[in-house]
Order: structure tokens, then C-alpha cells, then sequence
């Protein structure tokens, strides 16, 4: 069996029980849902018009207005309570979410999103410079090894694209793919998008993205590969930023999509346990068929698929069953640990996530992986 596939969609989905503690309780293994019947929102009338100005104001957009509690695929606004949770996590918040699942097109989203001026208080802090601890330099040789499997992707969709170079990274400040595509000699334009940016996109306008290292615009159509690695989830909008990623690809360039996937055995499992909820910050819980809808709708075609993620799928199993070993969670948690506690941590961690590659394996072999990369094709 294989972990990746080139075509099919994810693995079955259902609806929910209100009140339901798990996803196992409500049958989300049963038939694949309906996909949104008007998803999310229009992108931008004006693909020839970039969004992509530099150090535009994101951080200065007001508030979004109250807006009743819709569906953003569709609409819809009544919905099945699949539980309540709080950041289980990094624990930025003691606030209570609700889990929702629409109950006409059966996307699940986060209820209530937070508010703009706290959004970027839930995200982890980046890295100080400095000297690195052993642990920390032990986690930095892992991220950098584990990688690869990304950029193995990046690469092959660069390939089919029929380019030989000149790919964008849209993401929050990301840094070991861009670095080992430079390495291997591929050009890499990082284009960041800011937690107020992310928090404050309305319905049918672009994205406001920063180049970083410039003060130019990217210009339409100058890419072949446009990467947007778990990003979506975090967005009020994801239209607004795959309207923004076609702007910038030529005619048949590659999207590189990858989210967490809502479809996911370790979903079906551990329900609210699971990382790839990761409330508050993830906004929505996608299912492949809602992913495949959205793409369709901006006007990208699926040319295939991979469940299984080396650097995300064994981590996120591991950190949801000891998310307190986890170097990312416990720098955002804060305390003190000496230098032998954290390495210890970070030993004991990197065996949980060792232990959990065969059953991530099995799972992404069975188009349940708990993330899923799309390479698609701008139509």
C-alpha cells in the first residue's frame, strides 16, 4: 500500500449528533457529505490587480463587524454541536469554544472565532537568536531532516508545471522549506501573511500579504509554484488567499496546497484531544471534499493528492497524546526548564513521534492521514 494517491477523495465523512464528545460518536466514517453548494466567498474581480503590495496595513484594519454565526462555505446557519473545548494546547486562553458542523454542507469550524485585537496572542512567539541548547539544536537538525518530504513535493509540482524555477511561499513566517529550497538551488520568494491580516479578511477582498526581504510588488502571473502549507485553517477567508495565489501563477503554474485533514482516523479517535483542531487557531476543520470544492471554486484543478506527511502526521499523533513534551507547546507555555529536563523532553518526544510513524502510515495508506498535500493545477 502507498501513503499518497493520485486521485479519489478523502476519507468518508458524516454529519454529527449535537452534543456528541467524539467524532467516532457521530459517525464521521460513514459517506462522504455533499460539498458546499456556494463555497466561501467570491475571490477578487480583478485577478490582474496582485494582492501582494508590501508592508500593506493589515495590522491597522478595524474590527470585523458582528456578522450572525453562518456557515462560511454556505451559509447555512443552523449546525450540530460536535463538543466544547478550549486551547488544550499552548493555552493562550481560558475561553470556551464550540466545535460546529454545518448542518447543510457539513464544514466544521471553530464557534466563536477570536477577535482580532487578541489573535495574535494565541500564536507561538518565534525562536530568539542566540545560542541554541542541545535540545533545541537536536529539534532544529529533526525539522530540517523531516522536511525533505516536503520539498519533495514542492519539487515534483514544479516539474509538471513544466518550469525549472520561481516559486512563492504564502505562509505565517515559515522558515526550514524555504531555506532547504534555496540550498538546492531553487529561487524562493517568501510571502508572509500577518496574524492581523489573517484575522481581519473580509468576505471578497484579497488577502494583504508582505514580501518579505523587499519593498516591490510580486507581479501577476511571475510564478510557477505557489506553495500554502497549513494556512488555510487559520483564515476567516481561504478564498481570499488561494485568489491571491492564482493571481500570482502563469497559466498552468501549480498550487501546493496542504491543510489538516478533518477525515483523519486521529480525529475519528481522539476528537477533541486531536492537534489538528488546535483551538483557538484554526478556524476551520477541513475534509478533503471541502478542500477539492474551494479549489474548484477559485478556479484550480486537483491534479493529486498525499495523505501522508512526514514532518506533521507522526507529530501530530504525538502531541496529541503528550502535548506537554512537545518543544513548540512547551516554548509557548512558558516555564523554566534546566538544559537536562529539556532534553529529555525532547528524547522522550521524538520516541513518541518515532512509535507513531507505522500507524500514520496505515492510516495515510487508507486516505485517512491526519494532513493532506494537493498539488493543483490553475485552470
Amino acid at each position: 500500500m502507498t501513503a499518497s494517491s493520485e486521485s479519489g477523495n478523502g476519507a468518508p465523512q458524516n454529519g454529527a449528533a449535537k452534543g456528541a464528545r467524539s467524532p467516532a460518536d457521530v459517525g464521521l466514517a460513514n459517506n462522504a457529505a455533499p460539498p458546499p453548494t456556494a463555497p466561501f466567498s467570491a475571490p477578487p474581480s480583478s485577478p490582474e490587480s496582485p494582492a501582494t503590495t508590501v508592508k500593506e496595513a493589515a495590522a491597522s484594519a478595524p474590527e470585523p463587524t458582528a456578522e450572525p454565526a453562518t456557515c462560511p462555505a454556505c451559509g447555512e446557519a443552523e449546525a450540530r454541536l460536535l463538543f466544547e473545548t478550549t486551547d488544550r494546547l499552548l493555552r493562550t486562553t481560558r475561553n470556551r469554544y464550540r466545535i460546529l458542523e454545518c448542518a447543510a454542507c457539513r464544514l466544521i469550524r471553530l464557534d466563536p472565532p477570536p477577535r482580532a485585537s487578541e489573535w495574535r496572542t494565541h500564536f507561538v512567539k518565534p525562536e530568539p537568536p542566540g545560542t541554541k541548547s542541545l535540545a533545541e539544536r537536536i529539534e532544529r537538525a529533526y525539522r530540517a531532516l523531516v522536511v525533505h518530504d516536503h520539498v519533495g513535493f514542492v519539487i515534483r509540482a514544479l516539474r509538471n508545471a513544466g518550469e525549472a524555477d520561481g516559486i512563492a511561499d504564502i505562509g505565517f513566517h515559515r522558515g526550514e522549506l524555504r531555506r532547504t529550497l534555496a540550498e538546492r538551488g531553487f529561487r524562493v520568494v517568501a510571502v508572509d501573511i500577518t496574524p492581523e491580516a489573517a484575522a481581519t479578511s473580509r468576505k471578497g477582498e484579497a488577502l494583504p500579504l508582505e514580501i518579505e526581504g523587499s519593498e516591490a510588488t510580486l507581479a501577476p502571473g511571475s510564478c510557477a509554484v505557489v506553495t500554502v502549507l497549513n494556512v488555510l485553517e487559520h483564515l476567516r477567508d481561504p478564498a481570499s488567499c488561494l485568489a491571491s495565489a492564482s493571481a500570482l501563477l502563469r497559466p498552468g503554474g501549480r498550487l501546493v496546497l496542504q491543510a489538516p485533514n478533518a477525515n483523519c482516523w486521529q480525529f475519528l479517535t481522539l476528537g477533541e484531544h486531536w492537534s489538528g483542531l488546535d483551538v483557538p487557531r484554526h478556524l476551520i476543520s477541513f475534509r478533503v471534499p471541502d478542500l477539492e470544492a474551494l479549489l474548484d471554486f477559485c478556479g484550480f484543478e486537483v491534479v493529486r493528492r498525499k495523505f501522508f506527511s512526514l514532518r506533521d502526521n507522526p507529530a501530530s499523533l504525538a502531541t496529541s497524546v503528550v502535548p506537554g513534551l512537545d518543544p513548540a507547546v512547551r516554548r509557548a507555555r512558558g516555564g523554566r526548564e534546566n538544559e537536562l529536563a529539556s532534553l529529555l523532553k525532547t528524547l522522550l518526544y521524538l520516541l513518541f513521534v518515532a512509535f507513531a510513524v507505522p500507524f500514520t502510515v496505515i492510516e495515510s495508506a487508507c486516505r485517512a492521514g491526519s494532513s493532506v498535500m494537493i498539488e493543483a493545477r490553475k485552470k
